[in-house]
């Protein structure tokens, strides 16, 4: 495509193009034009503002796809280490500090020469398709994702998370532990929301609904509320941001035992992946699980898993390779 060289973005059915602007604050989001945007899970920030914006299809990739052998990708935490990691979080809500945590672990591998993230989107979108599928490509960094978790949608001043907790191959693999860590994290998400929201407006319309996806099912709730008067974008990902379903309860703990456990920053993974259109007021960011980003020459991929006590430390390894395996497959080329 003759008009993305300097970057583009296709998301939620848009094609975006003619990158006019990249800027760090999320104050522009309340101002004018349509954004890509992705903010780490640790908190950098990316608003791209795009001038051609149309609806269209995923561009047919110039190239096909050439990933990464199987046997290159690396992982942050191997079995035994997040093994000790989930049985370090049990600790620590033994002792009270904490009633749920996420452990996440990020795979990485060398990123070939001339990866196409056009055309590692469309490998996903044909092998793993998902409700919020984007590839945002601009100077120094590009992100696909297949994230089928919500993390806030807006529609004027009303806004929408849907938090994922819950994993399994088919709805009868679901324990009792994921719905109680579904309504622990539906709790923490209500909380997060009333901060910027009118009195009285916060309400959960779905309750642990068992959604199917490719290979896997999951325990998905929505919450819904109305802003307040004067709260904009930084007030909104001030009061939500990291996404509970990806973080814990009580937040600020989870928060700081992820940062003692985990030895790699997260990245876009677990951050925010979407797109803001200031001048409808509209938008649709995803958690951004499921998740492939490329920079520095390496791609990297993250999963893992939400801790409580109940959880089994063997089980919990098994889902954070049963949340990776199709995707790495789709990304990966020839053996080992």
């Amino acid at each position: 495509m003759a008009d993305v060289h300097d970057g583009y973005a296709c998301l939620g059915g848009v094609l975006a193009t003619e990158l006019r602007d990249v800027t760090t604050d999320l104050a522009a989001l309340d101002g004018q034009g349509w954004w890509a945007v992705v903010v780490d899970y640790e908190g950098k920030v990316m608003c791209a503002r795009f001038d051609r914006v149309r609806r269209a299809p995923l561009p047919a990739p110039a190239r096909p796809w050439h990933g990464p052998r199987r046997g290159e990708w690396r992982s942050s935490l191997d079995r035994a280490a997040y093994e000790s990691g989930v049985r370090a979080i049990r600790a620590f809500i033994e002792q009270g500090e904490v009633y749920q945590a996420n452990l996440c672990r990020i795979l990485s591998a060398p990123a070939p020469p001339d990866a196409d993230p056009l055309a590692l989107a469309a490998r996903l979108a044909s092998g793993n398709p998902a409700p919020h599928s984007a590839v945002i490509q601009v100077p120094g960094l590009s992100v696909v994702s297949a994230s089928p978790e919500l993390y806030l949608s807006r529609d004027g001043d009303v806004v929408e998370s849907r938090p994922i907790k819950g994993t399994g191959v088919t709805a009868a693999d679901l324990l009792e532990k994921d719905y109680a860590e579904n309504v622990m994290i539906v709790d923490l998400v209500r909380n997060d929301l009333g901060r910027v929201a009118d009195v009285g407006s916060v309400e959960v319309p779905a309750l642990c609904a068992v959604e199917e996806h490719p290979g896997l099912v999951h325990l998905v709730s929505t919450v819904r509320a109305r802003l307040a008067p004067g709260a904009g974008w930084p007030e909104l990902f001030a009061a939500t941001f990291p996404p509970g379903s990806v973080t814990g309860a009580p937040k600020s703990s989870a928060v700081r035992i992820i940062n003692e456990l985990e030895p790699a920053p997260r990245g876009p993974y677990c951050g925010a992946v979407g797109w803001v259109d200031a001048d409808r007021r509209t938008a649709a960011l995803a958690v951004g699980i499921r998740t492939f980003w490329l920079a520095g020459g390496e791609i990297r991929f993250g999963t893992g898993a939400g801790i409580t006590w109940g959880s089994d430390p063997g089980r919990e390894w098994h889902e954070t390779e049963l949340k990776a395996a199709r995707l790495i497959a789709l990304a990966s080329t020839g053996g080992d």
